[in-house]
């Protein structure tokens, strides 16, 4: 279905359109940027329901490497989430950027095209192709249009990323060169290299290979310090990419990858991984009560909110895997929405430290209503759609690894102080900051966030409906392997 690959190469188009055009017609870029997003979102609701579509071009013959696309439930659901927040980070950068605003158009479409082809990929090498395409423009987001410490963090997200991403592609070269040995030819199609048997210490380095790279982009303790400079440094629209959609392909990519294609060794590993994403859960919370900054607060507990995707995915239990899918999509969309309200913050007060916030209720009720929602559904308040996730991933995992989720029960309790703590220093208390309240255009975008955590707290098997014939796959592949 070549109409598949307009997912990709769109953005692309329209991402040089809106450089070339922003020169002669000012604000262009930001309509371009937002029909086109639009648009994409409309068609690939449409591909959604027409069922699994999926395309094959020859492109590196000689070496078996194919322009695959596959856009199952998993892969719909992922990338409409990604549309969905990509118009969000063009209404929260619409009067943000003042200078290069068509560059920052192009690289906002870039990454844009890069993340939903990670999404889509089909092929191995075409996955790294399209996991390296979005390091570029993400980087360069941050390194031009963040903050005062803007390099630092270019610096380090991209030296991150591209080490492991380099461990990523030794195993894919590797699983390759496996699948020759047992076969007679090259292969880097997912659907072929699942049936592959690899011996269990071997299937253990290849797993370690993508799992370090997909720990870093999670994050995951002790591969996270890029992150809290990151999400720190970024504009408000990169934050909102970065916590929203970047950390999602992280997930994405153990799920994909990681789970059915080395299932024996993700067992064996499955211990050390739970505990990764225990630490990473009390350590996040941790960490997040104690910054003084609302943009680090939050990046503290994006580290901490994901460690219950590591620990449900790894529990191999179906209602695991429901809680790893509810909490992926609830994140993104909550922590996005925290972002959004930090860089409305910052905008206004030109400062992200608490201390220079607070009793801001008296002069914006609005923006503290729609933040204290936000902030309760981060806490995991029962309603709204973090709560159905980070339940559900302690259920399953519970199953499993009884200790250890009892433990990770913690982050839910400390969440609700530091998101408590983050109202009360901003919202409450003495008036240091009177500010604006939310104008039309943040409203409208605030209430659709409220109006998306509510809908899916109440009605969370609409996600659970688009992945599951690919969760049952996976608990298919698992019970093979325990039997």
């Amino acid at each position: 279905m070549v109409a598949l690959s307009y997912l990709v190469w769109l953005p692309l188009i329209a991402g040089g359109l809106a450089w070339l055009s922003e020169n002669k017609y000012p604000h262009s870029g930001n309509w371009i940027s937002l029909f086109t997003l639009a648009g994409l979102l409309l068609f690939s609701v449409y591909l959604a329901l027409q069922g699994d579509s999926q395309m094959s071009w020859d492109w590196f013959a000689r070496f078996n490497i194919h322009f695959a696309l596959l856009y199952d439930g998993l892969a719909a659901l992922m990338v409409i989430l990604t549309l969905l927040l990509g118009l969000l980070a063009v209404a929260v950068s619409w009067h943000e950027i003042s200078q290069h605003r068509g560059f920052f158009h192009f690289n906002l479409l870039f990454s844009m095209a890069g993340i939903v082809g990670v999404f889509l990929a089909d092929d191995l090498f075409l996955f790294f192709l399209f996991w390296e395409v979005m390091l570029l423009p993400m980087t360069a987001l941050i390194l031009i249009w963040g903050h005062e410490k803007r390099r630092y963090a270019a610096i380090k997200f991209f030296i991150f990323t591209q080490a492991s991403s380099l461990l990523m592609l030794i195993a894919i070269i590797a699983l390759a060169l496996f699948n020759q040995q047992a076969t007679g030819e090259l292969s880097f199609n997912l659907a072929v290299l699942q049936h592959l048997e690899i011996p269990l210490q071997s299937q253990l380095w290849l797993m370690l290979g993508f799992f370090i790279a997909f720990a870093v982009k999670l994050p995951s303790v002790p591969l996270h310090s890029w992150l809290p400079d990151a999400h720190t440094q970024a504009p408000t629209a990169g934050s909102v990419l970065l916590a929203g959609i970047l950390l999602k392909t992280g997930a994405y990519g153990l799920i994909r990858i990681v789970l059915p294609l080395f299932p024996a060794a993700t067992m064996d590993f499955a211990p050390i991984a739970v505990s990764l994403g225990v630490v990473s859960i009390v350590y996040g919370a941790l960490m997040a009560y104690s910054q003084s900054d609302f943009k680090r607060l939050v990046a503290y507990s994006s580290i901490s909110h994901m460690g219950f995707v590591l620990v449900a995915l790894f529990s191999w239990h179906e209602v695991a895997f429901q809680g790893a899918i509810l909490t992926i999509v609830a994140h993104g969309i909550s922590s996005a929405a925290l972002f959004s309200m930090a860089g409305m913050v910052q905008h206004r007060i030109h400062s992200r430290e608490l201390a220079d916030m607070g009793g801001m209720w008296a002069s914006a009720p609005k923006m503290a209503t729609v933040m204290i929602i936000f902030v309760m559904a981060g806490i995991g308040m029962p309603g709204l759609a973090n709560f159905n996730g980070e339940l559900l991933s302690l259920l399953g995992s519970f199953q499993v690894f009884p200790t250890l989720s009892i433990i990770a029960t913690l982050g839910i309790v400390l969440s609700a102080v530091y998101g408590l703590h983050l109202f009360q220093k901003a919202f409450q208390g003495p008036v240091n900051q009177t500010l604006p309240d939310l104008n039309k255009r943040e409203l409208l975008y605030s209430g659709l966030l409220v109006v998306a955590l509510i809908y899916f707290g109440l009605q969370p098997h609409l996600l659970l409906q688009m992945p599951e014939a690919f969760m049952q796959h996976l608990l298919q592949i698992g019970q093979g392997v325990r039997s």
